[in-house]
Parts: C-alpha cells; sequence; structure tokens
C-alpha cells in the first residue's frame, strides 16, 4: 500500500520560516497551470462538487471490493485500509491505470503552457498560513497565559481546507481536504489535536497514494475540465475508483446535532465525527440519518435553540428539483423533502431561520454546466437575474406557500441572522452583501467589498430594503462570524464578525452593534491573523446577550506560531492565550461542544 503520510506537507515550510513574512512560506508547485484565460468567470467550490455527486457513475468493471467496520446504524461506514490497492489490481485494471496516467501527464504538460489566475494557483491559494499541516496527535496540558473562564468546558472544533497531496494542477483554497482541529477543555487544563475527516474521497486517495478525484473550483473549468472528468470517469469506469459512495471533501461547517458532530460541504453527506476522552478526533463514516438522507446537504444547517430541531437545504446542479428544504427533529426524523421550484440551479452556500419561517436566498451566482463545452466556467454571474429571497413555513410539507420578494443586486455568501417583525408584518435578514458577487471564486479587477447588511422582506407589500448597517466612514469587509447561537431566529443586538482586511487574512474581529451600527474591534496583533470568531455564550440563562467569550485561532506570521484567543465579550479584553503545539492554518467554520454533550455522544 501506499504511503498515506502526506509528505509533501512536511517538507514545505522548513523552520526558516519563523523569520520570514507568511507568504515567502507558500509551497512551491509545479510550474503555472490554466484551463482557460484568467478574465473568465471561475467555478464555486461547494456547487460543482455537488453536480459530480449528482451525474450518473459508470458501472464499474471488476468493482473494488470493500469491507466496513460496525458502526451504529444511522451511520454509513467509510472503506477502510482493507480495501483493494493497485497491487491487487487485474492485468485489464493496471494497463487502465497505466494509460490513464498517461493521458493525464499529457494534459497537465498542455496546462502548463499557460499561466493560472490567482484564483486557482496553488502558490497563491495555499500559500503562507494557507498552506497545509499533517496531522497532529493529542497534546495535553497546553502552556496558558491567563486564565480561562470556568464556562469553557468543553471542546472547540474548528474545521478548514487541508489538501493531503501536492496539487498536481490548479487548485482553490475551498478544494482541500477536510481537517478538524479541537481545543478540548476540562478544569482549567487544555489539549489540541487535528484529524483528516477520513472521507470516501481521501481513503480512496489514500490507498492510491496520489490525487484522482477532480477538484471543484481549481480544474473543472473549460475544456480540460471536461477532459479531466472523462479521465475520471474512465477510472470509475474500470474499478480503480468509486464515487458512488461520496465525493465531498466535509471542509467547511460542523454541527452538534442528536449527539453527532457532523462536518460537512454541500458536495456530500455529512460525515460523523467522534470526539474521544482524550481529546482526540476519529471519523466514524458517512452519516445519513438512519437512511433518511439520501441528497446532499448544505454546510450551514441550522438548529433553533428553542426547538431542537436541525433545519437544512440540499440543492441539485444538474437535474431538477434544483433545491430540496426539509428538517429533522430533535430526536434524528426527517421530514419529507419540500421540493423548491427554481428556473436556473443556483449557488445557494447559506440560508437563514426564523420563529416561523425559512429565508431561502435565490441571488445571481448560478450555474450552466454547458459553458464548458464553451471553454468557460460552468459558474457565472447572471446579471439579468434579480436576487430574491423565499419565505416558506418551517414545517410546510410543499411549496405552494413560499413567498418570494425580490433584493436587487443582493448577494449574500453568509446570512448571520434573521427575525420576524410582527408589527409591520416584516422578515429582518442580517448578512454580508459581497461585490463583484463572484470574487471569492473568480480573478476580477475590482476589490471586494463585503459591507454587513440589514434586509427587511415586508409580507404585506411584497417589497424589501437594504440598508448597510455601519456608517459609510467606518466601512470594513465583514465576513466569517455568527450571533449568540442561543439567539438564532430571533432579534439579536449584536454579531461578531472577522475583520476580513487585508483580504484574504482577517486582522482581528468586529462587535457590531446591528441597531446603531455601533462598531468595536479587537485586533489580534501585529502581523497575528485568524479566522471566525466563535462566541462561546457564558450562560443560556444570562440576561446580557452579550455576556460570553469569543475563541479564535490566530497565527503569528513572524514568530510562525499559532494560539488561541479567549476574548471577554462584553468588554473586549484578552482573557487567556493559550500556546498550540503546531501551526493551525486559516480555516472554516466550528462549534462548541459542553462537556456534558460530549458525554452523550453517539
Amino acid at each position: 500500500m501506499a504511503a498515506t503520510s502526506n509528505t509533501w506537507i512536511n517538507t514545505k515550510l522548513p523552520s526558516s520560516c519563523s523569520s520570514l513574512k507568511g507568504a515567502s512560506c507558500s509551497p512551491q508547485t509545479p510550474s503555472s497551470f490554466t484551463m482557460r484565460s484568467s478574465n473568465k468567470r471561475r467555478t464555486n467550490c461547494n456547487t460543482i462538487k455537488c453536480s459530480l455527486q449528482t451525474l450518473h457513475f459508470p458501472k464499474q468493471l471488476q468493482p473494488t471490493t470493500t469491507t466496513t467496520t460496525t458502526t451504529k446504524p444511522s451511520t454509513k461506514s467509510i472503506p477502510t485500509k482493507e480495501n483493494k490497492t493497485a497491487n491487487d489490481w487485474n492485468l485489464i485494471q493496471k494497463a487502465a491505470s497505466m494509460a490513464i496516467d498517461f493521458a493525464e501527464s499529457a494534459l497537465a504538460s498542455h496546462e502548463r503552457k499557460h499561466p493560472l489566475p490567482k484564483t486557482a494557483d496553488p502558490r497563491v491559494q495555499i500559500a503562507g498560513n494557507f498552506a497545509p499541516v499533517p496531522e497532529h496527535p493529542v497534546t495535553q496540558n497546553l502552556p496558558i497565559a491567563g486564565k480561562l473562564p470556568e464556562c469553557i468546558d468543553g471542546v472547540y472544533v474548528r474545521n478548514g481546507a487541508n489538501p493531503m497531496y501536492e496539487p498536481l494542477a490548479g487548485h482553490h483554497l475551498f478544494d482541500g481536504d477536510g481537517m478538524v482541529h479541537a481545543l478540548k477543555f476540562h478544569n482549567g487544563s487544555a489539549s489540541y489535536s487535528c484529524r483528516f475527516t477520513e472521507t470516501n474521497r481521501l481513503v480512496q486517495e489514500k490507498s492510491l497514494g496520489k490525487p484522482v478525484f477532480p477538484k471543484a473550483i481549481g480544474e473543472l473549468h473549460g475544456h480540460s475540465g471536461i477532459a479531466r472528468l472523462l479521465l475520471f470517469y474512465a477510472r470509475g469506469l474500470f474499478g480503480l475508483v468509486d464515487g458512488k459512495n461520496g465525493m465531498g471533501v466535509a471542509n467547511a461547517g460542523l454541527v452538534y446535532f442528536n449527539n453527532h458532530l457532523l462536518a460537512m460541504s454541500e458536495d456530500d453527506l455529512p460525515y460523523h465525527v467522534r470526539v474521544t476522552p482524550s481529546g482526540d478526533l476519529k471519523t466514524v463514516g458517512r452519516y445519513d440519518f438512519n437512511g433518511q438522507l439520501k441528497s446532499t446537504m448544505i454546510a450551514h444547517p441550522k438548529v433553533d435553540p428553542v426547538s431542537g430541531e436541525l433545519f437544512a437545504l440540499s440543492y441539485d446542479v444538474v437535474s431538477k428539483p434544483y433545491l430540496k428544504y426539509f428538517k429533522f427533529n430533535k430526536d434524528g426524523t426527517k421530514s419529507k423533502d419540500v421540493e423548491i421550484p427554481l428556473k436556473v440551479p443556483t449557488m445557494m452556500h447559506d440560508f437563514a431561520i426564523t420563529e416561523n419561517f425559512v429565508v431561502v436566498p435565490d441571488q445571481q451566482v448560478v450555474f450552466k454546466l454547458g459553458e464548458m463545452m464553451k471553454g468557460g466556467s460552468p459558474v457565472v454571474y447572471d446579471k439579468e437575474k434579480v436576487s430574491r429571497f423565499g419565505i416558506l413555513d418551517k414545517n410546510a410539507t410543499d411549496s405552494d406557500g413560499i413567498r418570494w420578494i425580490e433584493a436587487p443586486e443582493c448577494f449574500c455568501f453568509h446570512l448571520w441572522n434573521a427575525w420576524e417583525e410582527k408589527e409591520t408584518d416584516e422578515v429582518v435578514v442580517i448578512g454580508s452583501c459581497m461585490t463583484p458577487a463572484d470574487s471569492i471564486f473568480n480573478e476580477c479587477d475590482e476589490n471586494l467589498k463585503s459591507v454587513l447588511s440589514e434586509i427587511r422582506l415586508n409580507l404585506k407589500t411584497g417589497k424589501s430594503t437594504r440598508r448597510a448597517i455601519i456608517r459609510e466612514e467606518e466601512q470594513v469587509n465583514l465576513e466569517a462570524g455568527m450571533v449568540n447561537k442561543n439567539k438564532l431566529g430571533r432579534k439579536s443586538q449584536f454579531a461578531y464578525l472577522a475583520l476580513a482586511e487585508p483580504w484574504p487574512k482577517v486582522s482581528g474581529f468586529a462587535k457590531v452593534d446591528l441597531s446603531t451600527g455601533e462598531v468595536k474591534k479587537y485586533i489580534y496583533g501585529d502581523e497575528k491573523f485568524g479566522g471566525e470568531p466563535m462566541f462561546l455564550p457564558r450562560s443560556p440563562s444570562s440576561d446580557r446577550e452579550d455576556d460570553g467569550y469569543i475563541l479564535a485561532f490566530v497565527h503569528d506570521e513572524k514568530e510562525w506560531k499559532s494560539e488561541l484567543q479567549v476574548v471577554n465579550a462584553m468588554t473586549l479584553e484578552l482573557e487567556a492565550t493559550i500556546e498550540l503545539p503546531s501551526r493551525v492554518p486559516y480555516g472554516f467554520h466550528g462549534t462548541f461542544i459542553q462537556s456534558k454533550d460530549l458525554r452523550k455522544q453517539a
């Protein structure tokens, strides 16, 4: 069997990086590649992978046999290391593998003749502290400066993209394999570990010792993207890979629901990850809610803090219905799918809930797979389309009652909260409106702007209004973040959002009063950058909404060391700093699981 250690990760960041700027320590890759000219629009990560999941996978010739581990009935087991490897292939499979590898090398040689745009160049996308790290076993009794608040008792877990293998061609940050970082707290002490989420995709690539699954953003563009898809399906036809049991990377979101920690990206089913008593992480397998979930699920499901229900969407970029809504009771029982009619498949990374409604964004970034035949990206910004929000009853059994309200030129990658104001018959939505709408995925001359906005949807008139919450002279880019989870779906006063400056780094976070627009900033430190601020309430019964703490992974690009900062959310004063035993790359979304809940894990 091929070695499963990611050697390239270990060798790309020498110790000399500690005296260098982050960007100068970027992983080195082969000469530049491209799939198309850089002035064309590029694809969105999550949705293209969704399309691969729904495309017909060829019937395998001599399929690889798998064994499974014994797990809970509600979890589908992932393949184990006992799967057949390349050494077990028959002569036809070995010959097919050689031919496909040759064709892939020829394709890569052709791609190297043209430079990649920054949005797909691995030397840009995974440079500095965006670069991957190897797994780290549990380290106990970490050094702590200051004192940890007593209410922090449990585990803080954060997801991120961390490619196990060096990219062979184009690569976007969102293409990386999922890795969860865990900080476990108990009795004033802390431990740390990080592990890959053992997706079906990753397990197979580990057995082959190389990346073979297509990368949705970095690779699937134009004619070269079509060629890569054909090569992948050829591997499937000969039983060299199996894409029928999931192709996702599980690198974006995390949610703890019904005693299960789920790692998610909207290209697959969630993956069940277990936190061990020592603070380590173990992938249990793909999780289908005891056979109830038959489709992918987006990476931002919502847990209602009152009912305990989980609400989610699933979208498809190939065939109708392009969008489905469903929920789970707090015991994990799934509702029937509600098919929401859309004219075209649309990128939908997030949504919102209120006390009674689900708020569905139908925005201007859409999927047109036929664009690949023309040499372009299948993800396009449709300037003719008018953005709108759908308001659907949480308990709806069909979409007949959905109310669509237009909100022109509004694209929110994330929605932070929503609530109902019955005296005006409005649904209020809080989100960061991003321009250009596809700037995360496409190289363009215009600078990114992410404006924290209040969008009011009037259910009586069918009209909408939008205003910037922060005054123009104080405007800053605010992206990843959250509100107090106990206020989700209800009117909230504060939001805690990443200061995405200088983009794409995060220099600190902002505490924003959503009613007055007052902004209070916390900066991580000189040449220190982080990611999403995680708000942990001190107590569910506290009278003050901001009574709690902000937890944030922070990296010192001057000293090349990482730490966790614990900040008092009321005063914005640093309470404690935990020195981490290894570098933590900039990542995506996280959650906190209390110790009492950890003891009830499935």
